[in-house]
């Protein structure tokens, strides 16, 4: 799973100061269309100030509900290795000076903020929380900064701080760092913090979720030179495309291998169960007992003499239990006595696949398991012709939609049987098969090929190929198409025509 969350509130605050008189301590620019980081050094001076520093603090915060949300409903895991999180910001560079060669630095908030209605960034007139003094109001409190700019950092749980550096997390048997640190070369690039464990302690409600300050790092914030000035999209951004984001991403992948299940290999079947169109747990024997948990159910492959009964269990998504779907993983080998010589003649052998009890008293679900000897061919560097097309893709979809979109794969040139009767050609199943989302007008890619995190890779099952989506994830009003990636015989082949474009909305 690969989604996209929008920022709830961003704006900065600043010490700047205007035309040599006075500071902008009390400035808001909760709606301007940037969010500006910079920090001069000697440029003005300020009446009887005579300290020469001036500088932006950039705040910014993601409702992290919906995660938490997956995280319960099973549908991630914020806990497991697979899980990443990341915070993105657009730089909008448009011919202005700018900084280069130089660090910044993302903290958790400890304590929330406003983010106001100011706008005005050339003489901050707008006045209101939060900003370089105040981090929040209400009618009858003023919540202030522990430090002017935010300025007090800390371990997590301390007394009286904005910021968090560090500290240990309930699991935890040491400090991790909090505090990412991202280094910019050239001064153009986007920003993109791993905040993976900010965010899953976050929605499991280990930390207060205030969002995040980013800021110059320390020593760039106290030395003797000029930065300015580092500009990214805000949530107020004309181009919805380039607002800031959090990404989710998750290896939820499920791969079931009733079509390409091959001897010698070990794959796995898959299990759904539906009562009145919902996913739930096998209810067993007279007493409706719950199949839950390990070895709670046996798959029974047997043809002729041949018999292998394997312990299946309910799928577990990280530490989490996926209610109504089980799974066994087996091999079966072809060098069996039995199965050695029908296996080498006809290249393939169909068993009978029985989901059973421990005592093979009670029946399941029974079908058929067709499991073929692995490909062996002569060397051949071609690269195969693949048509790739999405069965269920419409042509306009609401943001509030989550859909599942059905993936067909074959190869163009395999070996054409022509039929009387009508065939059905099944989807061939790629083990490695990855989506990204490209935006149809300007080609730019907004949903990458996720190799590394498999946040991107497609599931299978009996019916073929498939991934889940969130288009909430996509800025609406703009037509996008999906590509593939397929990883195959140590090549990558990219398939861009395999889909027409569709509309959010």
């Amino acid at each position: 799973m690969y989604r996209i969350l929008s920022s709830s509130k961003d704006t900065y605050i600043t010490n700047k100061i205007i035309n040599n008189k006075f500071r902008a301590t009390d400035a808001n620019a909760g709606q301007a269309g940037t969010l500006d980081l910079f920090k001069l050094y000697g440029e003005n001076l300020s009446g009887s100030d005579r300290t020469p520093t001036e500088l932006s603090r950039l705040l910014i915060k993601f409702d992290l509900d919906e995660v938490t949300r997956m995280h319960n409903a099973g549908q991630i895991d914020v806990g497991d290795d697979s899980f990443k999180s990341q915070l993105i910001l657009h730089d909008v560079y448009g011919g202005q000076t700018t900084p280069n060669n130089y660090h910044l630095i993302v903290f958790p908030l400890s304590q929330s903020f406003d983010e106001g209605n100011g706008y005005d960034i050339v003489n901050f007139s707008d006045l209101g929380s939060t900003n370089y003094i105040t981090a929040s109001s209400t009618s009858s409190t003023i919540n202030k900064w522990n430090l002017p700019g935010a300025m007090a950092s800390g371990s997590l749980g301390d007394e009286n701080i904005d910021v968090i550096v560090n500290g240990t997390i309930t699991g935890q048997t040491s400090a991790i760092n909090l505090a990412p640190v991202i280094y910019f070369d050239t001064g153009t690039e986007d920003l993109v913090a791993d905040v993976t464990k900010f965010v899953s302690a976050s929605s499991k409600s280990l930390i207060d979720n205030h969002g995040f300050l980013i800021a110059f790092s320390g020593s760039y914030e106290k030395d003797k030179n000029t930065y300015f000035v580092k500009r990214f999209a805000s949530r107020n951004s004309i181009n919805k495309a380039l607002r800031p984001k959090l990404t989710i991403q998750y290896n939820d992948s499920l791969q079931d291998n009733h079509e390409n299940f091959e001897f010698d290999v070990s794959g796995s079947l898959y299990l759904n169960n539906f009562n009145r169109g919902k996913f739930a747990n096998i209810l067993s024997g007279s007493s409706a007992t719950e199949l839950t948990g390990d070895d709670c159910i046996f798959v029974k492959i047997e043809s002729g003499s041949y018999k292998k009964i394997i312990a299946g269990s309910l799928v577990k998504r990280g530490q989490n239990n996926l209610t109504g779907i089980y799974s066994a993983s087996f091999a079966i080998s072809s060098y069996d006595s039995i199965l050695y010589k029908p296996a080498l003649l006809t290249g393939s052998i169909t068993f009978n696949e029985i989901w059973t009890n421990e005592n093979e008293t009670v029946t399941y679900l029974s079908s058929s398991l067709k499991i073929r000897k692995n490909s062996r061919t002569a060397i051949s560097y071609g690269e195969q012709r693949l048509n790739v097309s999405l069965l269920n893709l419409r042509h306009r979809y609401k943001t509030t939609e989550y859909v599942r979109i059905r993936v067909f794969a074959q190869n163009a040139d395999r070996k054409v049987v022509f039929r009387k009767t009508p065939l059905e050609a099944p989807s061939e199943i790629f083990p490695e098969m990855y989506y990204r989302v490209r935006d149809v007008k300007s080609g730019d890619i907004y949903i990458p090929f996720d190799e590394n995190n498999n946040s991107t890779k497609l599931s299978s099952d009996s019916q073929g190929m498939y991934f889940d989506f969130y288009m909430s994830s996509l800025p609406p009003g703009r037509s996008y198409v999906f590509d593939f990636l397929i990883k195959q015989s140590g090549f990558d082949q990219v398939i861009k025509d395999a889909a027409s474009k569709f509309i959010v909305e």
